[in-house]
């Protein structure tokens, strides 16, 4: 880790003149080359409407830090949008955009030395690339959520991204005319935010304020709501008092925190995102966690928030309600996070929720109570059997049949199983299988929220099965395993299932079986050839060749010693 460049100059003195004379031209006066120079790392962008708000937030960060009295340093880094990329082949850079995003935050930070960065994210990968560079860089640090979006509507209803996927599926079922989707289409988004329910970025959000990483109530903020920028500048303040008291993502980023983290996510229904981006995270900090720490928590955690997509309410609803404290306090009351895990406050949890009420308000059933959860335990299982013996990701809330046996419909991608669904190809019974989409083979780990909008819109969520190789929206539910790994790619078993064989996907078993013999699944896998490479120069061909499984993050920088 280099000497921090306020220290250089400052110790140094005549000899990093060209130093001090560069940073005069943007600013600096003669009392400013002894305050710490603090990065913000600015996601803002408006290829999406998540990140369209992120500059007016920076710029409140920055006035925040200047007021505490640090030099802040404004740069910017990338964004792929999810929501309009999806189904594309332009979403499999999202993944990809993670460990970019990443990169280029590390790279500035220890370029520059600075002595500690706030990170301003608001779409699914800027949010944990943020996350895995802090964990890196080791300096202070604090996380800006840049809000939700607020609730579209239509003929009464709420709307989100998600329902103008599932209209989609309506429409071509026949259950909805053109005009009805064109108005869900239009009203869905209405302004500036990310999607509204408890998908990735809502998940992301309200994980980095349980490990301490954001300030109390900020992970549920609407985007265009005054007390997201006020927040924004009163991270600022809180960043310079972790600067003088050298307080650094290692004393955060604990094992305690992560398991906070995994806890809140069970207990709002989050996205199964969220285990491949903790697992990444922990990478990068160095603390062990497995896909089976995320089974152990959920056999313990109910699912207490009625939260889209499988539920009926929006992030703003659950801002009201008492956001994230609330859902942490009701936990801490039942032994099931850390109270002494420490927060970038200075504060340890138990602190921060002191004076929380240890139940949820009457006025309100977006957090339930204790005694009469949504669900007794979490909703993101881990499956494994000979389909996944390295495990899969499995998210089994609002699923009324979790156990199905059927005939599997094999498609090399996501957009033949698209295809096949908006024909009317697939049957009630089925169970779809799309491979070659995971880490190395997509490459990129695409998304499949199209194919399953479209299942849901047919009216077949649940009746039939979805496994793959790739990975789900936020905004995916329904019968749908994803992250199975081995990938096709590596010689997973997945890349072995012939069209017609018997799979078995059971929940309450957390297991994904093809259901054919040991015998017949090695000759398969004598015969099986690898791929041709998709993609053999740019960042696709680099990321093939350095990504790591998914069941340890989909990382690249895995044991690269």
């Amino acid at each position: 880790m280099p000497d921090n460049l306020r220290s250089q100059i400052v110790t140094q003195g005549v000899q990093r003149s060209p130093n001090r004379a560069m940073l005069r031209a943007v600013g600096f006066g003669d009392d400013d080359f002894t305050k710490p120079i603090v990065g913000v790392a600015n996601g803002y962008s408006t290829i999406t409407p998540c990140n369209l708000g992120l500059n007016e937030l920076a710029k409140r960060a920055e006035a925040g830090l200047k007021q505490a009295g640090a030099m802040p340093q404004m740069f910017g880094t990338i964004t792929i949008s999810d929501g309009i990329s999806m189904g594309t082949e332009g979403m499999k850079y999202s993944l990809v955009s993670r460990e970019v995003i990443a990169d280029s935050i590390e790279t500035v930070c220890n370029g520059q030395s600075m002595d500690g960065v706030i990170a301003i994210g608001g779409c699914d990968k800027n949010m944990p690339g943020a996350m895995i560079a802090i964990a890196r860089i080791n300096i202070p640090a604090i996380f800006v959520y840049g809000g939700t979006i607020k609730p579209g509507n239509f003929n009464g209803c709420d709307l989100t991204v998600v329902s103008a996927f599932e209209a989609v599926g309506q429409y071509s079922a026949g259950k909805i005319p053109e005009e009805q989707l064109i108005a869900v289409e239009r009203n869905a988004c209405p302004g500036a935010g990310s999607c509204g329910g408890m998908f990735t970025a809502n998940t992301m959000s309200s994980a980095f304020e349980a490990m301490g990483m954001s300030l109390p109530y900020s992970s549920t903020m609407a985007a265009e709501d005054m007390e997201k920028a006020d927040s924004a500048e009163k991270s600022g303040f809180v960043l310079v008092e972790a600067i003088k008291n050298q307080l650094l993502p290692k004393q955060i980023l604990t094992r305690q925190a992560f398991e906070n983290a995994i806890a809140v996510i069970m207990a709002v229904g989050g996205s199964t995102n969220a285990v491949l981006h903790l697992l990444a995270i922990s990478n990068a900090i160095g603390v062990d966690l497995s896909l089976d720490d995320f089974e152990t928590i959920r056999a313990k955690v109910p699912v207490l928030c009625d939260l889209k997509p499988s539920g009926k309410y929006v992030a703003t609803d659950l801002h009201k309600a008492g956001g994230i404290p609330q859902v942490m306090k009701m936990l801490l009351a039942h032994g099931l996070i850390h109270g002494d895990a420490l927060t970038i406050t200075g504060n340890t949890i138990s602190e921060v929720l002191a004076d929380i009420p240890e139940t949820p308000g009457k006025d309100q059933d977006v957090i339930r109570p204790w005694d009469n959860p949504m669900y007794a335990q979490g909703h993101l299982a881990i499956l494994r059997g000979n389909l996944a013996t390295e495990g899969a990701v499995a998210k089994i809330t609002g699923v009324k049949n979790p156990q199905i046996t059927g005939p599997a419909r094999v498609f090399q991608s996501e957009e033949a199983c698209l295809e096949a669904v908006l024909a009317g190809k697939i049957k009630a019974g089925d169970i779809i299988v799309v491979r070659y989409e995971g880490p190395k083979g997509g490459p990129g780990m695409r998304e499949m929220l199209a194919p399953t909008s479209a299942i849901i819109g047919a009216g077949l969520g649940d009746s039939v099965g979805l496994i793959t190789d790739g990975r789900f929206s936020g905004g995916t539910y329904g019968m749908v395993v994803g992250h199975v790994a081995p990938e096709a790619a590596v010689g997973g078993a997945i890349a072995l299932v012939e069209e017609g064989d018997s799979i078995t996907i059971d929940a309450p078993a957390r297991l994904l079986q093809l259901n054919i013999s040991d015998a017949e699944l090695a000759q398969r896998r004598t015969n099986w050839q690898p791929p041709t490479p998709r993609y053999t120069k740019g960042v696709l061909a680099k990321y093939a060749k350095l990504v790591s499984s998914s069941s340890v993050g989909a990382v690249t920088d895995l044991d690269l010693g």
